[in-house]
């Protein structure tokens, strides 16, 4: 259809906008991302190898393996909801809503179309959930190191996030499968100076788990630094404010939700206390290297087992020193909300007795770290530190999948 003006035909809409067209400008979008897209597709099948294995050898289904551990806690609140009362032991009040909230969404769907009951449907769909929010994040991860350095920096920094041991939280239930894109996409966002938009993802990430409170002092520092450039009577400047403000709202549904619920709005910190003993200390990696000389002691001679949790944690640490450093030699072509991020999250690792401690979990959710390994090591070095790092991938994944041994 057609619309004449001043003697002339104009169409009335492009036929740009045909499926096909609007096919191959996703398709063109997504063409420098390919190669990360299909190594991140390579370690979900490799992982899912893995999962079979470990279950053939416990004699367990492959849904026991990817729902393991915290899985457990998630696929119980979206399935069963929340505890009524403030309980002092572990319970599903110690997990935060957004998550089980999608996957709830995912399983329902999922049980209708495949006619199977939902408490199956609810690990499937945890486990899509995840490894769609993990293609989403290899995709930002690239666009952001892009951003900060290069291309050929971009590339082996989505790259070495794929491979890292800690994506296998991407082919399980859990929360980081969510968690990391938004809080990527905040970032993006605030470099961006796109307030709005950072403001609702940061929010949405509040409600996923409580290290994304992280982002609240990101949104503040970055629209702090945003009124002092251009001055509070500016108001392209003072919408800045919406970041902060709207960071909080995530959280803040969430212990209003409870206070109406529970009685307290503090119940999952409650749960997450008294229940997992969760704490922080400053001296929280001389307790886990406290714990390691005991475990190595003369007097467990009887009993020579030693959790692998603490030798990874204090090994995390030393990694994570070391990635600080490049942070640190990247300050200048890092964002400062990128920095903030890493630094917070970093904190929490270093204070948080265990179990929360520097594994590869919470090394992967401070995302920058890795992007910055990325960016220095290239050549042979690349190389070799990507074989090992899918080696560790393959090695760790089995541990995490059967049995008790090692944590995600």
């Amino acid at each position: 259809m057609t619309a004449r003006s001043g003697g002339v035909s104009v169409p009335l809409w492009s036929t740009d906008a045909r499926p096909g067209a609007a096919t191959g400008r996703v398709a063109a979008a997504l063409r420098p991302y390919r190669t990360a897209i299909l190594v991140y597709a390579g370690t979900r099948v490799l992982l899912l190898a893995v999962a079979i294995v470990g279950g053939a050898l416990r004699h367990h289904g492959v849904a026991g393996e990817l729902g393991h551990w915290d899985g457990v806690w998630y696929r119980a609140v979206a399935e069963h909801g929340y505890a009524q009362h403030v309980l002092h032991v572990q319970s599903t009040l110690g997990f935060f809503p957004l998550y089980p909230m999608v996957v709830w969404v995912f399983a329902h769907v999922l049980s209708w179309l495949s006619a199977h009951s939902f408490a199956w449907s609810t690990v499937y769909a945890g486990v899509a959930v995840s490894t769609v929010g993990g293609l989403v994040a290899t995709v930002l991860a690239q666009k952001l190191a892009t951003g900060w350095w290069d291309a050929a920096s971009g590339r082996r920094a989505a790259l070495l996030f794929c491979l890292f041991p800690g994506s296998v939280l991407f082919s399980m239930v859990y929360a980081e499968g969510i968690l990391i894109p938004l809080a990527m996409g905040t970032i993006l966002a605030l470099e961006r100076r796109r307030w709005l938009l950072a403001g609702i993802l940061a929010g949405l990430a509040t409600a996923t788990e409580p290290e994304a409170l992280v982002l609240v002092l990101v949104c503040v520092v970055s629209a702090t630094r945003e009124l002092r450039r251009r001055g509070w009577n500016d108001p392209a400047a003072r919408r800045s404010v919406l970041a902060p403000a709207l960071s909080l709202t995530g959280a803040g549904a969430f212990a209003a939700f409870l206070w109406a619920w529970t009685g307290s709005p503090f119940a999952s910190l409650v749960a997450q206390h008294d229940g997992w003993h969760e704490k922080t200390s400053p001296f929280a990696l001389v307790h886990l290297a406290r714990m390691l000389h005991s475990e190595m002691s003369f007097s467990h001679f009887n009993h020579p087992t030693i959790n692998l949790n603490v030798v990874i944690g204090l090994l995390g640490a030393i990694a994570l020193l070391i990635m600080l450093v490049l942070v640190w030699k990247s300050r200048r072509e890092m964002s400062i909300e990128a920095i903030v991020w890493t630094l917070g999250i970093s904190f929490l690792a270093v204070t948080s007795v265990y179990p929360f401690s520097p594994n590869p979990r919470v090394l992967i959710t401070a995302f920058p770290l890795l992007l910055a390994v990325g960016h220095y090591v290239s050549g042979r070095w690349w190389r070799i530190l990507a074989w090992a790092n899918g080696s560790l991938l393959a090695g760790l994944s089995l541990l995490t999948f059967v049995g008790t041994t090692l944590r995600p």
